[in-house]
């Protein structure tokens, strides 16, 4: 070895590895960094391996794998008889540059919106960005479900045993041709089983060819006003409602348009009153959220309107399933002959929501349309999933499972009747419920929803303010915008009756 210092083109100050780790990824990473924000020019002379390995204390190797990266990735580059150099690279802004060298100096090999430009401020920024910002979906809650959860079935009864073992059975041997890419509107057999159900549980006359299976409800309303809206026009939604399908609509460009709720369902004179509206999105089997079924002489009135209006219905049929008296009610979409009702199911409120499978039912004219959509978005669903939910299905475990559900939700739910606290200062009777997984009690105003709702948050209870399900703009003045929203089937009876005991103690 010389006894003449050696002398290295770039200062490596700065540069400490630590040596529990690996240390050519960290050399990597800081070289890396220092390209990246200036440090290293373009054209800067890199010490030889040799050289660098001395000056640093690491082996030969771990500074030839460390340029080896660099060079693959292009930071860096090799002439001929001369050494190694930083490749000529574009200039990146000082604080695209500051926020790629910090995250990449501390190991991290993405970075963030935050971490570079603020979109909020930046002249670039489109249209759809900026909708979002009044229109995307809170965080969901966290952790397993508690009483009184919205939107939640009761997981507990869900036979996994039976799912693992159809599913081990698939991904044993699959067929080699359902391992590529498959068909945009889903399983040919999972559509057919799904026709069949509908057919003979809904009374609704449709076939597999009008089937597009989806990831969920909401994928499959975000389809519809991706395509059935032009940007500007008016889209009527139930208000109070389910305010993620209209945040839908509004990211899509439509003016989301709120008719009143009654006794009998959406209003259809308010709706036949908007101008430049010609789709609309309900909730007829049970309103969510305040559990009203939509009269017969309503779901007339609402597919007469379509007709005159030449646009779409999109039924979405959440928990149809939960019927507690009498069998479930025949859809929109059994009564029409027109071809206006795009009819959304969701296999979510049966099993679980994390299964994300859900489908539509389509006017024959569309289902072209609506499959090629799909496969620009997802191409087409996970096929694992669909072919063990056809195997549940044709096996008869999907309509035994259906029938334990509606057992179980109607004992909690008779739980929640019976244990519900009466005489609490603002806060209603609990109403009759004949169908679906949640409830709607009235609140005399909203200072008292607000107390109410917090009582109950502060004794591990969940209750949904009603007064969240309305949109902004509403005509309905905010007091009478109050209630609680309550959901009962996600825990069994002795959780419900524990629930309403804390209730009962913090509310009186």
């Amino acid at each position: 070895m010389s006894d003449h210092p050696i002398v290295l083109p770039f200062d490596p100050a700065g540069i400490v590895l630590d040596q529990r780790r690996g240390l050519s990824q960290q050399l990597y990473q800081a070289l890396r960094a220092r390209v990246l924000d200036g440090r290293l020019s373009s054209g800067t002379r890199l010490p030889a391996t040799r050289d660098l390995a001395s000056m640093l204390a690491l082996s030969r190797n771990s500074v030839v794998r460390a340029y080896d990266q660099l060079y693959a990735e292009g930071y860096i580059e090799s002439r001929v008889g001369d050494g190694t150099y930083v490749s000529q690279l574009p200039k990146l802004s000082t604080q695209l540059s500051t926020g790629l060298s910090r995250r990449l100096s501390t190991g991290l090999s993405t970075f963030s919106v935050s971490d570079t430009v603020d979109l909020s401020s930046s002249d670039r920024s489109s249209e759809p960005l900026e909708r979002l910002k009044n229109h995307h979906l809170p965080a969901p809650r966290s952790g397993p479900p508690r009483a009184f959860r919205v939107g939640i079935p009761a997981f507990d009864l869900f036979p996994f045993d039976v799912w693992a073992k159809l599913q081990a059975g698939f991904w044993r041997n699959p067929e080699p041709a359902q391992l590529g890419y498959g068909d945009p509107a889903g399983e040919p057999q999972l559509r057919e089983l799904i026709a069949a159900y509908l057919r003979r549980s809904r009374g609704m006359s449709c076939s597999a060819g009008q089937i597009v299976i989806t990831s969920g409800a909401q994928e499959a309303i975000s389809l519809c006003a991706q395509l059935l809206l032009q940007p500007g026009e008016a889209v009527a939604v139930e208000n109070p409602g389910y305010r993620a399908a209209g945040h839908a609509f509004a990211i899509a460009g439509g003016r989301v348009r709120g008719v009143p709720v009654d006794d009998e369902g959406l209003d259809c004179a308010k709706l036949a009153q908007l101008a430049d509206c010609r789709l609309a999105y309900v909730t007829p089997a049970h309103q969510y959220p305040t559990g009203v079924t939509m009269s017969l002489a309503r779901r007339l009135s609402l597919l007469a309107w379509a007709e005159r209006q030449d646009g779409w219905i999109i039924e979405d049929d959440y928990d149809g399933e939960y019927r507690y008296s009498g069998a479930p009610l025949a859809p929109l979409a059994a009564l029409d002959r027109q071809g206006r009702v795009l009819y959304v199911g969701t296999f979510g409120k049966i099993a679980f929501p994390a299964l994300r499978l859900g489908y539509l039912v389509l006017p024959q004219r569309l289902v072209e349309a609506f499959s090629q959509a799909r496969a620009l978005a997802v191409r087409h669903s996970e096929v694992g999933t669909q072919c063990v939910m056809a195997q549940f299905m044709a096996q008869g475990h999907f309509l035994r499972h259906i029938r334990r559900m509606r057992r179980a939700a109607l004992s909690r739910r008779n739980v929640l009747k019976a244990g519900w606290p009466e005489g609490v200062a603002g806060l209603g009777a609990m109403p009759e419920v004949s169908a679906g997984l949640h409830v709607k009690v009235a609140v005399d105003n909203l200072a008292r929803e607000r107390e109410l709702v917090a009582q109950a948050e502060a004794v591990g209870v969940e209750v949904n303010p009603l007064s969240s399900y309305w949109l902004e703009d509403s005509e309905v003045p905010v007091d009478k915008r109050a209630g609680l929203v309550l959901g009962f089937a996600a825990v069994p009876q002795a959780q419900i009756a524990d629930a309403l005991m804390r209730l009962r103690k913090v509310w009186r």
